[in-house]
C-alpha cells in the first residue's frame, strides 16, 4: 500500500507541476529574435521595390549592402567600426569604474549621500549635447573629449542603480554580518556586495546602451572618423544608403556588446548568487 500511495502521489505531482514553456527554450528565443527584423526587411524591400517610396528617400536593403561592400573595398568601414568600438570600450570602462566608486561612497556613507547625491542628481538631468561645447573648449576636438563624453553617459546608469541598491541592502543582513565580527571591507565583500550584484550588472547593461548614444552625440559634432561621423558626413552628401548602413551597424554592435554582458551576467550570478 505504501508503494502504491507513493506512486499515486508522484503521478499527481507530475500532473500538477507546470510544463516548461516552449518560449523559454534557447533556440526558440534566438529564432524568435529574428522574426521582427526579417519582417521589417521584407516590408522594406516591398515598399522600395514596388516604388511606393522613392529610392532617394529610402534605398533598398541591397543598396545598403552595396554601400557597405564599397566601404569595405576601400578599407574604410572596419576603421570606422574599430574607432567607435574603441571609444565606447574606453569610455564605458572609465565611466563605470568611477560610477562604482561614487556609488559606494554615496550608498555606504551618510555624509557622502548628503554632500554628493544632490549634485549628481542635478548633473544627471543635463542633456548629452550640452556637454559637447564645454568638452571641446576644454579638451579640443580630440579623443579625450569623445571618450569623456562616453564616460559621462556610462556613469549615471551605474551610479544610480548601484547607489540605490546599496542604500536598500537588508539591514538585518548587515547586522548579522556585524555579529560575526565583519567590519569595513570584509562586511562589504561578504554581505553587501553579493546583495547588489544584480543591480551592478543591470547598471552596466544600461550604461553600455547609454555609451553608444553618447558616442553618436560626440562623433556627430567633433570627429573625422567613426560611425557617428559617417552619419553626419552621409547626411551632408545625401548618401541615405550610408546613413542606414551606419544605423544598422550601431544596432548590431549594441546587440553584440549587450550579448557579451549577458554572458558576463550569467557568470557573475553563478559566482555570487
Amino acid at each position: 500500500m505504501t508503494a502504491d500511495t507513493a506512486a499515486v502521489a508522484g503521478a499527481a505531482q507530475q500532473r500538477t507541476s507546470p510544463r516548461p514553456s516552449p518560449w523559454s527554450r534557447t533556440w526558440v528565443r534566438v529564432a524568435g529574435g529574428f522574426v521582427v527584423p526579417v519582417a521589417i526587411i521584407a516590408v522594406w524591400q516591398f515598399v522600395t521595390g514596388s516604388g511606393m517610396v522613392p529610392e532617394y528617400r529610402l534605398p533598398s536593403p541591397w543598396s545598403v549592402v552595396e554601400a557597405g561592400i564599397e566601404l569595405v573595398q576601400r578599407g574604410e568601414l572596419w576603421l570606422h567600426v574599430a574607432i567607435s568600438v574603441q571609444r565606447v570600450f574606453i569610455g564605458f570602462a572609465v565611466g563605470s569604474l568611477v560610477a562604482l566608486a561614487m556609488a559606494a561612497i554615496v550608498g555606504l556613507s551618510r555624509i557622502g549621500g548628503v554632500l554628493l547625491a544632490p549634485m549628481l542628481v542635478a548633473l544627471r538631468a543635463v542633456p548629452s549635447l550640452a556637454w559637447v561645447p564645454l568638452l571641446i573648449l576644454w579638451m579640443q576636438v580630440g579623443e579625450e573629449s569623445k571618450v569623456t563624453l562616453v564616460a559621462i553617459g556610462a556613469f549615471f546608469p551605474v551610479y544610480t542603480t548601484v547607489a540605490d541598491a546599496l542604500r536598500h541592502v537588508d539591514p538585518q543582513l548587515v547586522e548579522a554580518g556585524r555579529t560575526f565580527g565583519l567590519r569595513g571591507w570584509s562586511l562589504f565583500r561578504t554581505v553587501q556586495l553579493p546583495a547588489v550584484v544584480p543591480a551592478v550588472v543591470s547598471g552596466l547593461r544600461l550604461a553600455l546602451a547609454q555609451s553608444w548614444l553618447f558616442l553618436v552625440a560626440a562623433e556627430l559634432l567633433g570627429a573625422s572618423m567613426g560611425l557617428g561621423w559617417m552619419l553626419s558626413d552621409s547626411q551632408q552628401t545625401g548618401r541615405v544608403d550610408r546613413i542606414l548602413l551606419a544605423i544598422v551597424l550601431l544596432a548590431l554592435l549594441g546587440t553584440i556588446t549587450n550579448a557579451i554582458l549577458v554572458l558576463f551576467e550569467k557568470a557573475v550570478l553563478r559566482r555570487w548568487m
